[in-house]
Parts: structure tokens; sequence; C-alpha cells
């Protein structure tokens, strides 16, 4: 068969290891070699790497998707929505959905895989819709979880019904834990290949257990031809399995691709230099932990629950919330472990925990879950739970909820008249004072030249008029000594 590749360096890879701070400029030196590797599709945004840009760092997002749609040319570019919202957690208002894809769509990204961890056929169908008549691409996604509610039947079935909607051109499967296991791969992947027909297959499987590589051996086996990767640096551990390896076992299959070699050293090298600048760390094959098959939690979300804890005094008692974590699973009738669902189970363990109480203290998302107003839940809610959250006072006072559905003019009608639409969506989703100083920060950071926290440090004494009047860097190699002056006329 031919194999195609979908390239996840600019996106998952670095959600996984690097919590979505991958700026413009430090992906610009891989531009010029991910353009022209051969890639089907390069997955390259959502809203939370908005999200993360804009709060982060100050940059403005739009300026940021622009500058990588450029350097990456005629290739096609994805981005990951869930059905129900493009915003945190809560339900998004529909028009404010909409707005989301056509603006992507505008900005060159053209491509939307969608996904909904409590499949709600409907509306995801609805949603392959709006990206279709949007000029669209849909890319439904059938989300793994290892529980007793979603066996081989039920995720093929599924599968099937996406691959009847009009206007997919590609299914896409995706294990975000990566608890999927070869010999479940071996019955799991060809149901949904004989389910689907002979729509192409995407398979995207997170290498938390080192298992990811030897599952895609058995997708290719069962009829996948797309396979999701990432530049070795931007692979392994809580990331996916890189290029550079896919590559070779495929050539070793038998079977063919169309991706330029010669691409992968720089790319390899630039990302190796970006963690150096950033201090941050690049993918390891993980060890294997059966832990993971107990809690299923996904690698991206595994170090922002740690820094949470951490920022509490809390960092400590990391290992109890995993073990709490498969008892809310189950109890809150075993959801798959994916956004947002596996955040709900993950700060619901530790209110567990802090409280000494379980479920005597719910999030309002917990209790719009068990109330349906996500979705179908996938099993019953252990009766003594839902007892105990449905007599919750806020419980009360959202058992009558329903989503907002206000029209476009009445959520401009909340802003300043005439702003852009790209405007109107990033001061929807976040402050009007965060947007505000992304606004008075100036043009985006673009060029090319290393940075480091010594470097940082520099530009933000020169930057500062009131700042110290002069400053010395020494280093083995050479030393700098500055001296602030001011010229009068």
């Amino acid at each position: 068969m031919h194999i195609e590749f979908v390239e996840q360096s600019l996106r998952d890879g670095q959600q996984s290891l690097w919590g979505m701070r991958l700026r413009a400029y430090e992906a610009a030196g891989a531009l010029p070699y991910l353009k022209d590797a051969g890639y089907r599709t390069v997955d390259l945004t959502g809203a939370g790497m908005f999200t993360v840009l804009l709060r982060e760092y100050g940059d403005n997002p739009w300026d940021t998707l622009d500058f990588l749609v450029a350097g990456l040319g005629e290739n096609e570019l994805r981005s990951g929505l869930r059905t129900l919202s493009c915003v945190g957690f809560a339900p998004t208002p529909q028009v404010i959905m909409d707005l989301w894809i056509q603006t992507l769509i505008k900005h060159g990204v053209t491509s939307f895989w969608l996904y909904d961890c409590l499949y709600d056929m409907e509306l995801m169908e609805h949603m392959v819709r709006v990206v279709k008549d949007a000029g669209g691409q849909p890319v439904p996604a059938i989300m793994y979880g290892l529980t007793d509610v979603h066996d081989d039947a039920y995720f093929a079935e599924r599968a099937a019904l996406m691959a009847s909607w009009d206007g997919v051109e590609s299914i896409y499967f995706e294990d975000a834990a990566g608890v999927l296991k070869p010999e479940r791969a071996r019955t799991l992947l060809p149901a949904i290949r004989q389910a689907t027909g002979d729509i192409p297959l995407e398979l995207h499987c997170h290498n938390t257990t080192n298992l990811a590589q030897h599952n895609y051996i058995v997708g290719v086996e069962s009829g996948f031809t797309r396979l999701h990767t990432a530049s070795r640096p931007m692979a392994n551990g809580p990331s996916l399995p890189s290029t550079e390896s896919m590559v070779t076992i495929i050539e070793h299959m038998g079977h063919t691709h169309g991706l330029d070699a010669s691409t992968f050293p720089p790319v390899a090298e630039h990302f190796e230099q970006v963690a150096r600048d950033a201090g941050r760390s690049t993918g390891i094959p993980a060890e294997y932990d059966p832990r993971m098959y107990d809690h299923q939690l996904p690698g991206g979300m595994t170090g922002t629950l740690i820094n949470q804890l951490e920022r509490h005094g809390m960092g400590h008692r990391f290992p109890e919330v995993l073990q709490a974590i498969p008892q809310v699973r189950t109890d809150l009738g075993s959801p798959i472990m994916a956004t947002p669902f596996s955040q709900f189970v993950g700060v619901q363990a530790v209110l567990n925990i802090i409280t000494g109480d379980p479920y005597s203290m719910v999030s309002d998302e917990v209790i719009h879950y068990v109330l349906g107003h996500y979705g179908p839940v996938p099993a019953p809610v252990a009766p003594d739970v839902l007892n105990k959250i449905l007599a919750n006072p806020r419980a009360q006072q959202l058992k009558s909820w329903t989503r907002p559905n206000p029209t476009l003019e009445e959520i401009r009608a909340q802003f300043a008249p005439g702003i852009s639409d790209e405007e109107l969506l990033i001061r929807f989703m976040m402050s009007d004072e965060e947007v505000d100083a992304m606004l008075a920060k100036g043009p985006l950071r673009l060029d090319r030249r290393r940075s480091s926290p010594t470097v940082e440090s520099v530009v933000d004494l020169l930057a500062d008029s009131d700042g110290s009047g002069s400053f010395f860097v020494s280093t083995p190699d050479y030393s700098i000594h500055a001296v602030r002056t001011r010229v009068t006329r």
C-alpha cells in the first residue's frame, strides 16, 4: 500500500511535550523543510493554542497562524474542534462555532478533525455539515477508551455511520491516553476497516506506553493508510511515534510513502535547538507503567495536573490522585479519557481527596455532565454518586440549563462596533484586558534569532526606559558591557 503521513510536530507533538507553547519564531526554522517534505496533511492549530499564545506571551494568535500558514505553502492544514465547544469546556454558542470555522478557513486552515467523546452522533453530523458548507474538509474522529462500555462493535458502528455522511473524506481514530494494546488493536482496527468500506482511515496513537508504533503496524496490516507522527524531538512519551521510525518500519513492511527523508534531520535539529534555548524537554520513549491502564490520564494533561497541584502545594499528592481517578471514572459512567472529560475526572479526583468526602464538592462541569448537557452519558452514573451530586444546591440551579443560542448580532453588540471577526472571536474567548494587552504589545516577533533567558532579560532591560542604566554579561567566550546614554539635541 501507499502510506501517507499527517505531520504533528507543530500541533499535538508540541502540545503533548510543551503545553502548546510553541511560538511563531520558534517554528520558523522548521517550516521550509516541513513545507516540502510531502505530508498528506499538517495538523496546525486549535482554540487551546490560541489561548496559550495570548495569555502566556501576549502573542497575537491570528498573526501566528498567518505566519505558519505562509511558511507551509500549499500543504493541507488542519485544526481540531470539539463538536460542542471551541472556547474552554462550556458549550459554545453555535454562531461562534460557525464563525470560528469560517474564519480559520479564511486564514488557510481547511481541514477539521471533529471529536465528541460522548458520541452525540446527531450533533457530530451537524458539525460535519457546518464544516462542509463553509468550504472545509470534515474529518470525524473515533476517540478510543478502555472501558466496559466501549467494545469493538460500539466503535465500529459509529465509524460506519460517520463514513455514510456526505462530505466525509476520511475517518480519524485516536488513542489519546495511549492505552490501546496490540492484541486489542488486532480485533478493533479490522472491525473499523470492515465497517467503513473503502474510505481512507487515519491512525493517531499517543506513545504513552511505548506501544503506539506496534499499533500502527497492526493498523497498516488492517488497511489504515494515514499515520500521525512527529519529528523525533517532538515525538514519543506522551506524544506520538516519530516520523523517522515509522518511515523505516513502513519501508521494511514493503509499503511506499511520499516523504522526502532528507528533510528529517534539519527539522529535528531545529526543534532540538528550540528545546535547548527555551529550557524545554524533548520526547523520549516511555517506560512501561501498568497504572496507565487504570487512570488513562492523557499525556498532555499529566504535566498540567502536576503543575496545578504543585502551585497549590500539593505536588506530593499526585500519586493519590492517580489512585483516585479510576474510581471516579467508573462512578461517572466511564467517559473516554480525552478533553474535556479527562479534566472533569481528574479535577473531581482532586476534590475528593482534598475534602475527604467524595462528591461533597463538585464542579459545574461535572453537574452539567451528569445532567446530560454535554451529551449522552456512556453508562449510568453510580446511583449513590448521582444522588449526592443532584442534592447539591448548584445542581438545582443548573437543572433547567439549555445551551446558549444568541444571534451573532447579539454577541457583536457586547463589543466595540466595527471590530473584525478575528478580534471578536478572541475577545469572546478571553478577557478584554488580555486582548488589550496583546494589541498594545505591538507586532509579533517573527525573526529566527536564537533566544535564551539571558537574551530575553537583556531585551527586557533595553525595552524598559525606567530600568537599569547599564548591564554587564560575561561568559567564558565573551563579555558585554552596555551603558544607556541620553542624546540631547
